[in-house]
Parts: structure tokens; sequence; C-alpha cells
């Protein structure tokens, strides 16, 4: 079997977007539940806290792209310190669909963003 995970595996998407059928499994990625956002509209399945970025790392990151290298590198290195919850999505990814749920207004530049690609194999979580 595999251990590669086919891109359409993974999807992102904000958490003030309405669930659908098609996300799969939904895991919340962000340390802090969406503002306004109540539990039946995020239907999220779970939440995985320990790999969201630490409080520290996401308020220096601040969302600024020109930190975006960086906040990459060091939330890698944060994720490797969670490995037996990487592990666990990971293989949740390779038998279904999962939907990272994330709230950041810039969806280019996020921790959900950093996390799909660790776990499609294009940056190393091990």
């Amino acid at each position: 079997m595999s251990t590669r995970i086919a891109a359409g595996q993974v999807r992102l998407k904000r958490a003030y977007e309405a669930a659908a059928s098609s996300d799969g499994l939904r895991v919340l990625v962000d340390r802090l539940w969406p503002r306004g956002v109540t539990k039946d509209a995020a239907a999220v399945d779970l939440w995985l806290k320990d790999l969201a970025p630490s409080t520290e790392l996401r308020k220096w990151f601040g969302h600024d792209p020109a930190r975006w290298p960086e906040f990459q590198r060091r939330y890698g290195e944060e994720v490797r310190t969670h490995a037996e919850a990487f592990e666990q999505l990971r293989d949740v990814a390779r038998k279904q669909r999962v939907t990272l749920v994330f709230a950041a207004k810039d969806e280019d530049h996020n921790d959900a963003v950093v996390l799909r690609s660790l776990l499609l194999g294009a940056g190393r979580a091990e």
C-alpha cells in the first residue's frame, strides 16, 4: 500500500464557509476556536489543538506574508514535536478525505496550508 497521500485527499476550508458532505472528516487545526462560529455550524469532527502553531509562533507570525518562509520552517519544527498526532492525521488522510478547517482570513499564508504541505510530503514532518 502506498504511503503517499493524493492531493485531493486533503482539502482546506475556512471555518466560516458552510460544511459540505464532500468535506469528509473536518479537522480544526487552530489552537483557538473560530470567533463567532457555533459548534454546529463548524461541523468539526476532530480538533487537533496540539498540531496548531504555538501561541508564541502564532503571535510572532501575525499573518505577515514577509514572515511566511520563516513561519513555515518554525511551524514544521513544532509539528515534528507532535509526531504522534501528525501520524494519526496522516493515517486518516490515507484512508479518507480530510478537510483542514482554519479561521485565518489569509487563505494562502496560514497553518493549514503548511500542515497540508507536510501531509502531502512536500515538507517532512518526521
